[in-house]
């Protein structure tokens, strides 16, 4: 017997914890928040120049070398989407986290890995 065709592989993460509209955008504001103030403290320590440019839910990082992050907050889908050089990845909130919808990677790890790779130094963001 054979299975029915599917689209995609099933997710590496279980379901998203429910959120209201307004509870989704205090949290994706304060990821966003944090994440810029990270850059900023980057940029005063000398640690490393990466500009960045927010309009509303979209955060772009600009590295040097030219290449970018960007972070772009989807309120539909209650999801939170990077944009690397290695690829696009979605994030959704499980149980207090921002987990990738494939790997299962929290949203802090994977930026890092991303921006160190794109910086070419060991960069760590945090959630808190």
């Amino acid at each position: 017997m054979s299975q029915p065709a599917e689209s995609s592989s099933p997710s590496a993460v279980p379901a998203a914890t429910p959120l209201s509209d307004v509870d989704y955008q205090a949290r994706t504001r304060a990821v966003l928040d944090r994440i810029e103030a990270t850059v900023d403290a980057w940029l005063d320590g000398d640690v490393i120049d990466i500009d960045s440019h927010r309009s509303g839910g979209l955060l772009e990082l600009s590295f040097p070398g030219g290449s970018k992050i960007i972070l772009n907050t989807q309120a539909p889908l209650q999801e939170i989407w990077l944009a690397a050089r290695a690829g696009g990845y979605h994030f959704r909130f499980v149980n207090g986290h921002w987990l990738d919808t494939r790997s299962g990677v929290e949203l802090h790890q994977l930026l890092s890995e991303q921006a160190s790779a794109q910086g070419g130094k060991a960069l760590q963001f945090t959630p808190n």
